[in-house]
């Protein structure tokens, strides 16, 4: 096989029971390639990643490393082959340093005493850390760390399996930007391009086309678990990659219907949290669909905690359809009619081993209950209808929720939101690590609510997204209100001036 490329895949497939997740798929990287890998969720992006790494083996097809056939049984096999994987939800241990997550599995022993080399452990890590430019200590605690800055450790665990026989040649890396801020993004693509000019490939997954255009030589497209093409990026647009990526061309990314707002029905005044925002002003009327965004850090998430009850908050109000909403408690704001979609579905909106039916049923299980007793066909009904409704691509609502893809995890949550009586119903970055068709979809949704009479705030940190999809903006900085404007008078540069000052102003 071609010797001039590092790691070569050739014809894999693979099926789990009832589904076909790869069917002859092509795969190609070279010695010190940033590859960038996309496709919709669902694609087979992570299932042939999870080949390469060791973790699944292929039902058939051939994998060659440097030219010669090898057979990658398991992680172990692949890391000794040089192969190493940062996943996108980084799998450490919180309360444990930053040295013992870089080493753990392969800690570093005295030759003599055989017990923990703190010393040299602590050293080694440093060392790493110092490749990878980072500004803290091996000897912080893991969980005290920024997301980024947790990336890094990731990052750095993957090389700390190096050795003399064996050192880091390929290193995968899912999604690694998603949950970064633009300059924590630019800081990781500064990491990435120093480990490309010391020879390590590396394989990019990415949804973000910014993330192929800044850093990745080559990309390649995949789509219902097959290997579309391959191009070089400076020969590949938008359009191009969404037609490569969805199977048709999508005319409009944003396809916001206008509605014409109602009455107001949700109304927030001078809310304030120490430490987190103040004096926080904003209405919303019935059919609207009003942005709230602003930099990271601004204090967007927290405002629509407090609005829902996860937190408190010190003073200010709240009221739905004129009426003050208790404060500090999730329950009294679903019963009253507000839903929340989080930012972080994976730990705050799904029950991962759950089935997509328990799931959806989970926040209004009294509508399923008759005698102390739950109405399982009822459940499971209900479930289907909605699943349905919202385009859930599964087998069936007895499906893990944990099998499904990114975006049809986000409209299982949704469906969840839909079953309970709701008026008002809060999106923290709902469209954050979905794929761009499972984006349209996800509009989509917000646009049927909007047309039936919801409110609907959405936090966003997509400009083009708040000024496609919105009919109001509220911008925030360091937990201030500094503009709340139509969004047809609003641009792009209108928004980062009132993210990055301190001017108030209102509609």
């Amino acid at each position: 096989m071609d010797a001039e490329y590092i790691l070569q895949l050739k014809s894999i497939n693979k099926s789990f029971p009832g589904v076909r997740v790869l069917e002859d798929v092509q795969f190609k990287l070279r010695p010190g390639e940033i590859h960038a890998l996309m496709g919709e969720n669902g694609a087979g992006k992570s299932t042939l990643i999870k080949i390469v790494s060791g973790v699944y083996q292929p039902d058939n097809g051939d994998i060659f490393f440097n030219g010669e056939k090898v057979t990658i049984r398991s992680p172990l096999n692949a890391q000794a082959l040089g192969i190493a994987a940062v996943h996108q939800h980084v799998t450490s241990f919180p309360d444990l340093s930053v040295a013992e997550n870089i080493f753990m599995g392969h800690e570093k022993t005295h030759p003599v005493f055989k017990v923990i080399d703190w010393k040299l452990m602590n050293k080694m890590a440093n060392e790493l850390l110092e490749q990878l430019d980072a500004k803290f200590d091996s000897r912080v605690q893991m969980g005290n760390l920024s997301v980024a800055q947790q990336q890094i450790v990731e990052i750095a665990k993957a090389l700390s399996t190096n050795t003399a026989a064996s050192r880091t040649r390929i290193i995968i890396m899912d999604e690694p930007t998603a949950a970064l801020s633009n300059r924590e993004s630019e800081d990781l693509y500064k990491i990435i391009r120093n480990l490309k000019q010391k020879g390590v490939a590396i394989i990019f997954i990415s949804h973000r086309f910014e993330d192929m255009y800044n850093i990745a030589d080559r990309v390649t497209v995949m789509r219902d678990g097959k290997y579309i093409d391959t191009w070089d990026v400076s020969k590949v647009n938008d359009h191009t990659m969404v037609i490569a990526m969805v199977g048709r061309e999508i005319v409009q990314f944003f396809p916001k219907r206008e509605v014409v707002p109602g009455e107001e029905i949700f109304r927030v005044e001078n809310l304030s949290r120490t430490g987190f925002f103040k004096d926080v002003s904003f209405n919303l009327r019935r059919g609207e669909i009003l942005a709230l965004t602003g930099l990271v850090g601004s204090g967007r998430t927290e405002v629509c905690e407090a609005i829902f009850g996860v937190t408190d908050y010190d003073s200010g109000k709240v009221t739905l359809e004129g009426k003050a909403l208790r404060r500090g408690n999730p329950s009294a704001s679903i019963n009253a009619g507000i839903g929340y979609l989080p930012e972080d579905r994976h730990r705050q909106g799904l029950v991962l081993p759950w089935e997509i039916a328990k799931n959806i049923s989970l926040a209004a299980l009294k509508k399923f209950v008759l005698r102390g007793w739950l109405n399982l066909r009822k459940e499971n009904e209900s479930a289907k209808e909605l699943g349905e409704k919202l385009g859930v691509r599964a087998l069936s609502v007895h499906d893990k929720v944990s099998t499904l893809s990114g975006g049809n995890q986000q409209k299982v949550v949704f469906a969840k939101l839909l079953n309970s009586d709701m008026k008002v119903i809060i999106l923290d970055e709902p469209t954050k690590g979905v794929d761009v068709g499972a984006k349209t979809s996800i509009y989509e949704i917000m646009n049927d609510l909007a047309a039936m009479g919801y409110g609907i705030i959405v936090v966003s940190s997509e400009m083009p997204e708040v000024l496609g999809m919105s009919d109001r903006v509220v911008i925030m900085r360091e937990g201030r209100v500094t503009a709340f404007l139509e969004t047809k008078d609003v641009t792009q540069e209108i928004i980062l001036r009132y993210a990055m000052q301190d001017t108030a102003q209102t509609a």
